[in-house]
């Protein structure tokens, strides 16, 4: 009889999704990013000053990958897009750790004008990133 309540829980725990990253975190881990990206609404509010070697990063979750008006991307990136690829707050954290490595990983020349690998804290800049975007439809 005690087993029942323990089975589920268990399959509850089991169908609940990851826990999503820290936005808080996030936002400090952003300044290791802001060398070469800012955060600009498309009404021109500046959410967070950066680089603009890299592509804004306004609106990315949800976004097709390499496909920020004005920005020359990698041919990693390119394929991307050609292929419709749609960045998620998963994809992000991924790529972030390894940009040539993921594109290789996911079917795309592994080419990236990215050289930065952020070492941890990719998902908690997703959510952060996620969470200063345009609501999602």
């Amino acid at each position: 009889m005690k087993l029942f309540p323990l089975l589920a829980a268990s399959a509850l725990m089991a169908a609940a999704p990851a826990f999503a990253g820290d936005i808080e975190a996030g936002e400090k881990d952003f300044k290791k990013c802001k060398a070469c990206h800012m955060v600009v609404s498309a009404d021109g509010e500046e959410i967070y000053k950066g680089g603009k070697t890299g592509p804004n990063l306004y609106g990315v979750i949800g976004r097709v990958a390499g496909s920020d008006d004005g920005y020359k991307y990698g041919d990693g990136l390119k394929d991307a897009a050609e292929a419709g690829f749609v960045w998620t707050e998963d994809a992000i954290a991924a790529y972030v750790a390894d940009p040539k490595a993921w594109l290789s990983d996911n079917g795309y020349t592994a080419k990236s004008k990215m050289s930065f690998k952020l070492k941890g804290g990719g998902e908690d800049v997703a959510a952060w990133l996620a969470s200063v975007g345009p609501a999602a439809e």
